[in-house]
Formats: C-alpha cells, sequence, structure tokens
C-alpha cells in the first residue's frame, strides 16, 4: 500500500488553475523529486500535501486514509509527514535546542527531558550540536537549514517534504544541506523533494516527476528520465540544466 497516496488533486486561486488533475503515489521508503520551471505548481503541490493549503478537488490518501477533518486531526497528520521551508521557519527568540524541542513538547507531548535528549541527537545527526545555545540570527543559512531538517526529524516523522531546501542559500551552502538529505535517504527515510538541484534529483530520487503548468508531464525512475526523457518539455527543461 502506498504511504501516500493523490488521486485528481486540483488546486485554484480564484480563475486560476494551479494544479490540475495531479496524480501520483509513494511507497515507504521511497525518494521522490519534483522538478520543473518556476510557476509549474510544485510548491503549491507540497503546500496542499501538508494541508497548508485546501485542495479545491481531488483527494490525498495517507496510510490508506483520507486526510483532513479538523485541527487536531491536521495536526496529528503534520506531525507524521513532516516540512522543510525553503526559507527556514525558525523561531527567531529561541536557540537551536529550544527550536527543536517545541514542536515535541506541544504536539508530541513528550517531557522536556525526552525532548532535549531527542533534540541533541537529531542536532547531531546533522552536524549542529555545537550550536544548540544560538539563536538563528548568529547562523549562516547552511546552518538554519540544518537546524531546520533537525526539527523536522525531531518529530520522527514518516514521510519529509523538502520545499527547495537550497534555493535561499550561498552556493557553497548548498552541499552541506544536501549532504544531510541524501544520509537520510540512504537510511531509507520516505521524502518528497521539490528542488532545481537537477544532479542532486538524478542521484538521490527514486522516482522524478517533472511538473509543467499545473500537470505531471513525465516521471520515471532516474536512470531513464533523465537520460532518456519521453516529452519534449521534458527533454527542453533538461537540457537548459543538465550540462550532461
Amino acid at each position: 500500500m502506498a504511504i501516500i497516496h493523490v488521486q485528481h488533486l486540483s488546486k485554484a486561486f480564484g480563475t486560476h488553475e494551479v494544479l490540475r488533475d495531479i496524480d501520483f503515489r509513494i511507497d515507504k521508503g521511497e525518494v521522490v523529486c519534483i522538478i520543473g520551471s518556476s510557476g509549474s505548481g510544485k510548491s503549491t503541490l507540497l503546500r496542499c500535501l501538508n494541508l497548508l493549503e485546501t485542495p479545491t478537488d481531488g483527494i490525498i490518501l495517507f496510510g490508506g486514509g483520507e486526510i483532513g477533518g479538523g485541527e487536531k486531526k491536521i495536526n496529528e497528520y503534520r506531525a507524521k509527514v513532516g516540512m522543510v521551508f525553503q526559507s527556514f521557519n525558525l523561531f527567531n527568540n529561541m536557540t537551536v535546542l529550544e527550536n527543536c524541542m517545541a514542536g515535541s513538547r506541544k504536539v508530541l507531548k513528550k517531557s522536556k527531558e525526552e525532548s532535549k535528549a531527542n533534540a541533541i541527537k537529531y542536532l547531531k545527526k546533522v552536524g549542529m550540536a555545537p550550536y544548540i545555545n544560538a539563536k538563528p540570527a548568529q547562523l549562516s543559512g547552511g546552518q538554519k537549514q540544518r537546524v531546520a531538517i533537525a526539527r523536522a526529524l525531531t518529530m520522527e516523522p514518516e514521510v519529509l517534504l523538502f520545499d527547495e531546501p537550497t534555493s535561499a542559500l550561498d552556493p557553497e551552502m548548498v552541499g552541506e544541506v544536501l549532504n544531510v538529505i541524501k544520509e537520510l535517504a540512504e537510511e531509507g527515510l520516505t521524502m518528497i523533494i521539490v528542488t532545481h538541484e537537477m544532479s542532486f534529483a538524478r542521484d538521490v530520487s527514486t522516482k522524478t516527476i517533472f511538473m509543467d503548468q499545473g500537470v505531471i508531464a513525465e516521471d520515471g525512475a532516474p536512470e531513464k528520465f533523465f537520460v532518456s526523457p519521453k516529452n519534449p518539455r521534458t527533454k527542453e527543461f533538461l537540457s537548459r540544466f543538465m550540462s550532461a
């Protein structure tokens, strides 16, 4: 059974249809990378998957059941399907450690001691344990994003969504964040990643989805998708972004 199954998903803002009849499924342990031009609907799709946007039509199944149904159920769902944003979304008035403890204290109702131990465990995992007492303003962009990943991991999610996790970073910081995500992929964490890093998508994904004008124009295993795409738009897009 698919861990997430999207069926006939559409999303419109007024008369502007951003997503049209989206269908895909992701199984446990899969890493799905979503690529496409700006305005193709990638981030809106991710925001629908995390219920930050309400779909206009269609359904999203998680573990076989339809998601939604009141704030309590939505919060329970978001604890299982975490999200890492391109702009980090850290609380600037909290330390790194406090940022990573907040969710497990408030949502998972874990004790202060357990939340702290868990936060330190995941901060170590992303190489940010030396900075537990720092505030976000004292960190580089790459460090902030690694903290944001650690914070998402403290919820011990079944699926992790990444919305262009490197787009706000200076080029020299991109690698440190992508390496953390690659390690998570190697450990078998189920992930859906919106990215413009084509070589990363080719190397890390088990399935790649190309979106164009609000629809899935093509999807497939990366070894076929990047070598011999079928859709002319996919070919054109990849020729602009892949040097080989």
